[in-house]
């Protein structure tokens, strides 16, 4: 059985389809290399795949989604209230409407380091 298709929509960047079993940051990631997502200065930023670096962090702006767990160093309760979430950690349960957002600082990985990685 197929898994069902979703639109995800990059704010000021484009959109894409995702499905429900693909991580967001996945789909994401296939669109930008298929030029869906445009007017980026440089790649998605991607780490570490998992929920524990914190560089694909989104704000979800509409829509629902399910998630596996995520490190609370990057994303707090608080955070997560707000709608910030890690691509790499979600999946789709409907259109979703995303917003890039900058990663937390993290002890010893500021802004900075994360700018010119």
């Amino acid at each position: 059985m197929a898994s069902e298709r979703f639109t995800l929509t990059l704010e000021g960047h484009g959109a894409s389809s995702g499905y429900a079993d693909e991580r967001v940051l996945v789909a994401l990631e296939r669109a930008q290399g298929f030029g869906q997502i445009k007017n980026m200065p440089c790649r998605l930023p991607v780490g570490c795949r998992r929920g524990g670096c914190g560089i694909c962090r989104v704000r979800v702006l509409a829509g629902a989604y399910r998630r596996d767990p995520m490190s609370r160093t990057h994303v707090s309760v608080e955070d997560e209230g707000a709608g910030l979430v890690l691509a790499c950690c979600i999946y789709p349960l409907s259109d979703l409407s995303l917003r890039l957002e900058p990663p937390a600082a993290v002890k010893g990985m500021g802004q900075k380091a994360i700018q010119q990685g």
